[in-house]
């Protein structure tokens, strides 16, 4: 096959092969560019808003842990003082949510709950009653959310 390409080659005028070497030469500079250069310069274009994106995720997740490290360090408050203020917060839920308490756990059984009304509600118990979520076993029924939330209270695990 090597013999049969000289040949070939020696059989070209002088002005074919020099057109054949340019077609060869643009060819392997177009290989060279599609597959290592225009790579390399498309993740170099996107790696600064990729390193934009990972530091706000970085920010946001510091903030959480800062977060989780306050919470962690906050005294829990005595079992009295936290059924009183998830009782609080459940009855702005109305009808929607009843409150179980039990021991060291409280369970907000819901029914029919909007997301925003579940999650200040989740806010004012992390917060009011130093409450931690153990379990939610929650499914979306018309346009709300039904099911319980399992909490625990008063310092428990």
């Amino acid at each position: 096959m090597n013999a049969a390409l000289r040949a070939w080659w020696q059989g070209l005028a002088a002005r074919e092969r020099r057109l054949v070497a340019v077609a060869a030469l643009v060819l392997g500079g177009y290989l060279l560019w599609a597959l290592a250069v225009q790579p390399a310069w498309r993740t170099i274009a996107r790696a600064g808003a990729e390193i934009d994106a990972l530091d706000r995720q970085l920010q946001a997740m510091q903030a959480l842990a800062d977060e989780a490290r306050q919470l962690r360090d906050t005294p829990p408050v005595a079992p009295d003082q936290a059924a009183a203020a998830l009782q609080s917060a459940t009855a702005r839920l109305g009808a929607q949510g009843r409150l179980l308490l039990q021991g060291d756990r409280a369970i907000l059984t819901l029914n029919g709950a909007g997301t925003g009304a579940l999650r200040d509600w989740l806010a004012e118990a992390r917060t009011g009653a130093r409450a931690r979520p153990l379990e939610a076993n929650l499914s979306r029924a018309g346009s709300g959310l039904s099911g319980t939330v399992v909490l625990a209270i008063g310092g428990a695990p």
